[in-house]
Parts: C-alpha cells; structure tokens; sequence
C-alpha cells in the first residue's frame, strides 16, 4: 500500500471514529473525557475562537468532561525566543473563560506546573523509533513554518510529549484538524505499545475531527499576530474597526462569495457569515455595489457585535488578578491529582515501585 493510500484509509477509519463520538456526545456525553489546548505565545485571535474555542464551549455545554492545557513548555519546542510566557498564560486563560470556558466544569492548567505529566515522556520514548518520529510530517511542518534548519531534540519528541498530555489524563477523545492526526495515530501507537508490553492502563484516544473555518489574516495570508493581521479578542471596538480598514480587498465594487477567485473578499464575508449567522452569499448580495468600505463596515459591526460580550467579561475578569491566579492554581492541582495517580499505575504496571 502506497503511502497516499495508507494516509486515506488511516483518515477513514479516523472520519468513522470522529461521527460515532459525535452521536455519543448527543446520547452519552458523560463517557467522554476531552483533552485540548494552545500555546501561550501571544494573544488569542477571531481565528482561534471560531477554529477551536467555540467548539469547546459546545461540548462542556454538552456535557463532555474538559481538560484544557495551557502548553507553555511547546512554545520552547520551534523558537529561541519565547516572550513574556507568564502573561501569555494568563491571557490566554483571561480568553478561554471569557468565551464560555467554566471553571468549575473544566479543568484549566499549564504544562510546566504538572511534573508527572512530563515524567510519562521517558517510558514513552522508549516505545517509538527514532525513525518513525523523523516520519512524522506534522514535526516537519511546524519546523518549516517554523524556519527551522536543524530540528530540536524537543522538536523531535514533540509528538511522544503530546502522547503524554492525552494519556496523563486517560483522554478518549481530542477535537483536531485533518493536518494532527498522525499526532493522534501516534498516541493511539504509544498507548497500544504500553499496554501490550505492561498492560491496559491507556485507551486509545480518538480524534474528533471538524471542519473549521479557514479564516485568513487582513492581508490576505494566513493569520498570526507577528504580521499584524489578526484581529485579537481581547481588541476594543476601535482597535477592531482599525484593523479591518486595513484589509485586503480587490477593485470591483460589485461584491460576491467567491473564494477561488476572490480569497480576499471571501474571507471578509465569511467572517461576517460567522459572526452574524447568515450565509455569505446573502451577506454579499445585501451588500451588492457597496465596495470594499461597505464590506469592511459590515464586517466591523458584525464582529463588534457578537464578541462584545466575550470583551465585556474579559475586562472584568482582567480586573481581579487574584480570581484569574485562583483559577490556574486549582486546575493546576487537579491535574496534578490526576497525572500522580496514572504515574502511580504506571510505574506499578513496569515494576518500579519500591518501599
């Protein structure tokens, strides 16, 4: 089997697990423990909310036990530079909440602050090859992306430490894009392998699998806060309006929902459509000859309209620094209860348990 075709039955499989977890949220939400997260390396943006955020606000709402990592030792695994760390933590949390995320329904913590989460990376190393970690093309994306010429040994396990973040917690389920399924297929690998060689300890994760909106930045490209282009969640009103005045359209006047030949403008309405819950093409019908100033001032309204709410609450929750510490400490310490008490079946499965 070629490798195109072994990616598009491991995709199949992974698809059919994907819907069966979607007919258990509906009908048994409360079988289903959801480990996701972000890197805290800068603001959280419209992308990230509508790509990842408000899917999990979904699923706590659903019912489905949430974990959400703040994962401040990745962001040392594809640059030098890694900024102020601790306010991006709690920023990034101040996002997380103020979009829906409760936390006395979900678990919130940072990688740093959970040591026996990080201590499964040493048995679990030992269960892959280095050959099929040099594989793994999502370790060689993030390095492109990344402009890295020589791979870090962190890069490297980047995929056995993301293992040890789903399994610490026993997670069964991981919402991800098409591109980080050989991230789950190698946990799903890691948590086999332990389990053959020392016995059942982990499930095998699945993948819930989603189309998320490929949102792009105001200059057309993809969106990420070092060119400037994104509009952040926690931006007032004007700073939002003054971002999007910026954007990238075309010179026709007549606006239409064609992305193949109008990326710039598409994206545009299709962050209107998001925002509004009208279809695009509706959007841009009503907007007609308007031209790019009425596309911009539509989209403008629609977006200030539906995070107002999200910014409201960040301001508040950003006022009580004490509440937002409290908040990390206790999801620090459950998932310290739990990462102790699976390096306890572990170490007890391999043997090395003494006095």
């Amino acid at each position: 089997m070629s490798a195109k075709s072994s990616a598009s039955e491991t995709f199949r499989a992974a698809q059919t697990r994907s819907d069966e977890i979607e007919a258990r949220i509906g009908t048994d939400p409360g079988s289903l423990r959801m480990l996701t997260g972000d890197r805290p390396t800068g603001a959280l943006h419209i992308g990230h909310y509508f790509g990842s955020i408000r899917n999990r606000v979904r699923l706590q709402e659903a019912g489905v036990e949430i974990l959400q990592l703040i994962a401040d030792y990745q962001v040392i695994t594809d640059r030098e530079g890694v900024g102020d760390i601790g306010a991006n933590v709690r920023n990034l949390l101040l996002d997380n909440v103020a979009a829906g995320l409760d936390p006395e329904r979900c678990t919130i913590f940072a990688h740093s602050a959970v040591p026996a989460l990080n201590q499964l990376l040493l048995p679990f190393l030992s269960l892959v090859s280095v050959a099929e970690l040099q594989r793994n093309p999502t370790v060689k994306d993030e390095a492109q992306s990344a402009g890295i010429s020589s791979i870090s040994g962190l890069m490297l396990t980047y995929p056995v430490h993301q293992a040890a973040d789903i399994l610490f917690c026993k997670a069964n389920v991981v919402p991800v894009g098409r591109d980080q399924l050989p991230h789950i297929e190698q946990t799903r690998v890691v948590a086999r392998r332990f389990n053959d060689r020392y016995g059942a300890i982990f499930p095998e994760p699945d993948a819930l699998l989603s189309e998320t909106p490929l949102l792009l930045g105001t200059d057309g490209t993809k969106m990420s806060k070092s060119r400037g282009n994104v509009v952040e969640l926690r931006m007032t009103a004007d700073e939002t309006a003054k971002r999007l005045k910026s954007a990238k359209t075309d010179s026709d006047r007549h606006i239409t929902y064609e992305p193949e030949t109008r990326p710039e403008v598409a994206n545009l309405l299709l962050i209107a459509s998001l925002c509004e819950g009208t279809a695009p093409e509706q959007i841009a019908e009503e907007i007609g000859d308007g031209g790019g100033g009425g596309l911009k001032a539509r989209v403008t309204e629609a977006v200030n309209t539906y995070f107002a709410p999200l910014r409201a609450r960040r301001e508040e929750l950003a006022a009580d620094p004490a509440y937002v510490e409290e908040v990390l400490a206790r999801g620090n310490a459950r998932a310290n209860e739990i990462a102790d008490a699976t390096l306890a079946e572990v170490r007890e499965a391999m043997g090395m348990t003494y006095g």
